[in-house]
């Protein structure tokens, strides 16, 4: 099922474009079909039970699976048929914050988030430094630098993976699971971030979360997945969901109802 969904206006450009995917493992398929669009500036959140293929649609989007079956297209172009140097130049539109932070533990914060600047041609280490500082304190890590992974909270982590995706000034960011194993004050913190950083910069950003107060106090759309349906159930905004929900599914999760009681 792949209902419809507007934008956050009920217009805007679409910046990703998930046309007839499909993906399969070995001889499981784990989604069908799936038909989506990402628009200019929005948030758009990805949530589903357990198994449902979230992550799996997300690595997907980012080029990370190829899909059995379809095609999703950044910018125009797609990235299931583009040759490395068309890849290159998407990548460096993207950027990715993984469930787990990702930084490697040998080197400081600062190097970690200057990262991907080494790919980049012309800019020297002085200029690195100053965008590496600009990053960190535009997630509240200003001073951290020097400082090893080992040294943060987990909290601070995720802060310093989410820095070194926005290094680049992607035009688009991906979260997968963005909240998952904070505590809520850091929770809080996260949503925060995002929404500011969506605000001010205007960035387009899909998430995928199982967290429903981060879901509902940042989403600009929501669509939700179905393990056994292996497709979307749900699409619209968290108003519109929450007015027109009447599938249990939907329901558990927007109200954290027990289907048992709902008849």
């Amino acid at each position: 099922m792949n209902p419809g969904g507007s934008a956050v206006n009920g217009t805007g450009e679409a910046v990703v474009a998930v046309e007839g995917l499909t993906a399969r493992f070995g001889d499981t398929t784990v989604l069908e079909e799936i038909s989506l669009e990402v628009h200019r500036g929005e948030i758009l959140c990805i949530i589903g039970g357990s198994g449902c293929g979230k992550s799996t649609l997300l690595k997907h989007m980012i080029g990370l699976l190829r899909p059995a079956a379809g095609r999703v297209l950044i910018g125009g172009t797609d990235i299931v048929a583009a040759d490395d140097e068309q890849l290159n130049r998407i990548r460096g539109k993207i950027g990715v914050l993984f469930q787990s932070d990702a930084l490697f533990g040998s080197m400081t914060l600062g190097e970690n988030v200057a990262l991907p600047l080494s790919a980049v041609d012309g800019i020297s280490p002085e200029t690195a430094g100053a965008i590496v500082r600009m990053k960190l304190a535009m997630v509240n890590l200003a001073g951290y630098e020097n400082h090893y992974p080992a040294e943060l909270s987990g909290g601070m982590r995720k802060r310093g993976g989410l820095a070194r995706a926005m290094v680049l000034d992607p035009k688009i960011l991906f979260f997968d699971e963005p909240s998952a194993g904070l505590d809520p004050v850091n929770a809080a913190e996260q949503e925060v971030l995002i929404r500011a950083i969506n605000a001010g910069l205007g960035t387009t950003m899909v998430i995928v979360s199982h967290h429903v107060e981060l879901v509902l106090g940042i989403a600009h759309r929501i669509i939700m997945l179905d393990g056994r349906e292996k497709g979307i159930i749900a699409m619209g905004t968290p108003e519109e969901l929450r007015r027109s929900a009447k599938d249990p599914r939907l329901r558990r999760f927007l109200f954290k109802e027990d289907a048992r009681r709902m008849g």
